[in-house]
């Protein structure tokens, strides 16, 4: 399989289509289908819908003896075109443009091929944020780079002018009566020459500890003629100056920066522009890339959640500064660093993306795994500076339009997403590093929402039983992840006291079972025995007894596993029902939110994470696979036509898609648990990642293909799963559906890698899968001949290499340590095998 066999392509139709620029925790500047800038976000808070004015790239191609074709590098606006005044000048809506444009979008890569018949050069557009996988600050770089790569494709030489405009993103606080941006302090734009490179840079007269201060840049190695700054008014001078010297000359001159008649600067809007423009002088079937790095650089944030929970904001009249800016002065020394280590970072970026987009994996997780991935590096997560060079990373569950969405990096919804314990394990661990050190009281009891990240007062409030049940199955997967002994020892004395929690708080009548009040991920209480709770239970339980058992701790490692013997077997006793797990009450009605003999999509979310961290069947494998079976027979719709829900829509009309829970034996509440009748993507992908697990491959593939085709570009942005908020973590979860269908598994402690690729990824006879192990990733190739690992990043330590091969049974290497570059050769025999560059 190729790239371009999974790409997502879009038309200039895909109106909702958004392809996220940024790095993680830098904020975003999004790409649309039309090949637009767009959803401005890099001031520290989401910003959907935001626009800059006279912000765009353009065109001007010269044959000789032909007059000049000029046009803006976007497709044509598409319908409706309504305003109150038509479209504001600042959108150039009248501006010629190209007649059509195709998005492809293979994250962290977006190409954006222009058609237009009257141009003479074809103009691809090519745009990404460097994402070097096991490396968070690489990853994490407050810019992108926008390469036009401009082909002659006539007999004669083409005189080629390509142009960007850009205003000023900086301490934005609004938009007045005539839609212009208004700000805070005076913004300012100038023209640089320094550093190798030249270009655009913005700035403020705020002082640098303000939380709206911040610079901007937009540069390129080029020779370039440039006007600094477009005079300022009310009305469309500098716009039409532009204009009228790029379709002239295509080249560009300083003009007054203020109006022509002479207004006093103080009265006139604070919206400051510049511009620049590249030549070049192709031959016949000469391409040449027109490359552009646009950065931003906002240090500071409020230290204080302040979001729709309600965490006490102690300390919110302060400022923290972003990690990144630990690392980087302004926004002209991230465009220098990205510059100048472009080479290096987009192959690293480009490898990553092959890995994926190159694999025998199914088209459908390729993209739910690439594309969820955007919620890692939007605004949903941040990493603060904390006097340490890692800085502490901390998240929402996901990004309102304007403000984040339910704070303090929660735990049960965390607990569904697997991709940054994947592919940046080190932000991983910080973040249970805070849980476990600042959030477990010593009573046990752990905090899901942690305020510490800011050095702030907690809220206090009961505790979340899967939330942490779950933290303490992730700190065995951290650790598994790491092999780091210092780390678990670290935290194991608070995951002993949050996991010895469990049986003084949940468990009232002490048979071993959870049964009191249980506050859970759907915001209300479960009452009674059920398997969510329960196989959360007993998955904290069996990793509790692993971790106790490696450092020691006897005592504990047998209580933990007899006490998950028990529960296992009383659980299954007690709500398998012959079909599936479900929750056993008196009465349903007597306390509002319950599911009782409900068939709920979470039953045995347990299960999923045991499963994910190889800890096993922890519930009898025959009853779970009847149970994730039954699950994907009554929850998943195909249509929704005929469905009625009250509660918040995510799936309707035609839309296929799996609900929370279901009654297919009767016995609804009449107040079922809140959210019951909804349809998330990140228990889409839990459900998926279980069943593929349990051997119902083609039931997971199902789901995820329903779950991708709802975000088409035309209905729903495709990096974008929204839940609670726009790229909600919880849909991280679909990388779990990746290690299900590869069988990978990483034991840094056991030094062991293993594969087990369900048939479903192989291509006729040949598997080709990506894979992460802790400091090194790469990939593994398997065909009837045998197969072979390379690392691609990092480096891998000492480890046995196993891949069960369905043809030809277990094949096996040993290796002393693989660097990048590195590749070793897998055989039935477990002799070692040299490693080969």
């Amino acid at each position: 399989m190729t790239a371009s066999e999974t790409a997502r392509l879009l038309g200039p139709d895909a109106t909702v289509a958004a392809f996220p620029l940024g790095g993680i925790g830098t904020g975003n500047v999004s790409l649309g289908a039309r090949g637009e800038l767009r959803d401005w976000e890099i001031s520290n808070h989401p910003d959907k819908g935001t626009w800059l004015p006279f912000t765009f790239f353009a065109i001007r191609a010269e044959a000789p003896d032909s007059p000049a074709v000029v046009k803006l590098l976007e497709s044509r606006l598409q319908n409706p075109h309504e305003g109150d005044s038509g479209y504001h000048i600042g959108k150039v809506a009248g501006l010629p443009r190209m007649a059509s444009s195709r998005m492809s979008g293979m994250y962290p890569i977006a190409t954006v091929e222009f058609d237009d018949d009257e141009l003479p050069v074809s103009v691809r557009l090519t745009a990404f944020t460097p994402l070097v996988a096991l490396d968070p600050d690489d990853s994490g770089i407050p810019g992108a780079v926008l390469r036009y790569t401009v082909t002659n494709d006539t007999n004669t030489r083409i005189l080629v002018h390509l142009a960007a405009a850009m205003s000023n993103p900086v301490a934005i606080t609004g938009h007045n009566v005539f839609q212009f941006p208004e700000y805070a302090g005076m913004p300012s734009v100038a023209f640089e020459d320094e550093a190798g490179m030249r270009g655009l840079a913005f700035g403020t007269d705020l002082q640098a500890d303000d939380v709206r201060y911040g610079t901007a840049a937009l540069t390129t190695t080029e020779d370039v003629t440039a006007i600094p700054c477009w005079p300022v008014d009310f009305w469309q001078d500098g716009i039409q100056l532009f204009w009228d010297a790029f379709t002239a000359t295509g080249r560009l001159e300083p003009s007054p920066v203020f109006s022509l008649d002479g207004d006093d600067p103080a009265k006139l809007p604070r919206l400051r522009t510049g511009s620049m423009s590249v030549e070049r002088d192709l031959a016949p079937g000469e391409s040449h890339d027109f490359e552009f790095v646009l950065s931003w650089h906002t240090p500071n944030r409020r230290k204080a959640w302040n979001g729709m929970v309600g965490l006490p904001n102690t300390h919110a009249d302060e400022v923290v500064r972003n990690q990144y800016a630990t690392r980087y002065a302004d926004a002209w020394s991230v465009a220098a660093d990205l510059t100048h280590r472009l080479p290096q970072l987009e192959a690293s970026t480009r490898a990553f993306r092959d890995a994926l987009f190159a694999s025998t994996l199914p088209p459908e997780v390729v993209d739910a795994a690439s594309s969820t991935l955007v919620a890692a590096r939007s605004t949903t997560c941040f990493r603060i500076a904390d006097g340490t060079p890692e800085g502490r990373f901390a998240a929402w569950e996901g990004s309102f339009d304007h403000a984040g969405s339910c704070e303090g990096t929660c735990t049960h919804v965390w607990n569904y997403a697997q991709t940054l314990a994947a592919l940046f394990p080190s932000l991983e661990r910080n973040a249970r590093r805070n849980e476990f050190m600042n959030e477990t009281l010593p009573d046990g009891r752990m905090r899901f929402r942690t305020n510490s990240v800011f050095d702030a007062e907690p809220l206090e409030f009961h505790p979340a039983v899967d939330g942490q049940m779950g933290t303490i199955v992730r700190l065995y997967r951290e650790w598994r992840t790491s092999g780091d002994d210092g780390f678990l020892s670290e935290l194991w004395p608070a995951a002993r006291l949050a996991l010895d929690f469990a049986f003084a708080e949940w468990d009232s009548d002490g048979d071993g079972v959870l049964d009191s009040r249980q506050h859970n991920t759907y915001d209300i209480e479960f009452y009674g025995e059920n398997s969510l709770a329960n196989s959360m239970f007993i998955a904290a339980l069996a990793a509790g007894a692993r971790m106790a058992e490696h450092l020691g701790d006897g005592e504990a490692g047998e209580r933990y596993s007899r006490a998950a013997a028990t529960a296992s077997a009383l659980v299954d006793r007690m709500l398998f029902n012959g079909e599936y797990y479900d929750q056993r009450l008196d009465d349903v009605d007597a306390q509002r939110y319950q599911y009782g003999t409900g068939c709920l999509s979470d039953q045995l979310f347990g299960q999923t994470l045991a499963h994910l961290v190889g800890l096993g069947h922890i519930l009898p494998a025959d009853h779970v696979r009847s149970a994730v079976e039954a699950i994907h027979r009554h929850n998943f719709r195909r249509g929704f036509d005929a469905y009625a829900s009250v509660q918040r829509t995510y799936a309707l009309n035609d839309e296929e898609g799996l609900v929370l829970c279901t009654w297919p034996n009767g016995g609804r509440p009449h107040i079922p648990f809140v959210y019951s009748d909804e349809v998330w993507t990140g228990i889409e992908y839990q459900v998926a990642t279980h069943l593929i697990y349990e051997g119902l491959v083609d039931e997971g593939l199902e789901i995820v293909r329903a779950t991708r085709a709802r975000h088409d570009g035309i209905r729903r942005n495709p990096w974008n799963e929204a839940e609670c908020g726009n790229h909600y973590a919880r849909s991280m979860a679909s990388w779990g559906v990746l290690l299900a269908l590869t069988g990978a598994d990483w034991d840094a402690p056991g030094g062991r890698l293993r594969f087990a690729p369900a048939r479903a990824v192989f291509r006729d006879g040949r598997v080709r899968i990506p894979f992460t192990a802790g400091t090194g990733w790469g990939v593994i190739d398997a065909d009837a001949r045998g197969a072979s690992l390379r690392v691609l990043g990092g480096h891998v330590g000492a480890v046995t290499i196993e891949l069960a091969h369905p043809d030809l049974g277990t094949l096996t290497a040993s290796t002393a340590g693989l660097a990048a570059g590195d590749s070793i050769d897998l055989s039935p025999s477990p002799t070692p095998r040299e490693n080969s560059k």
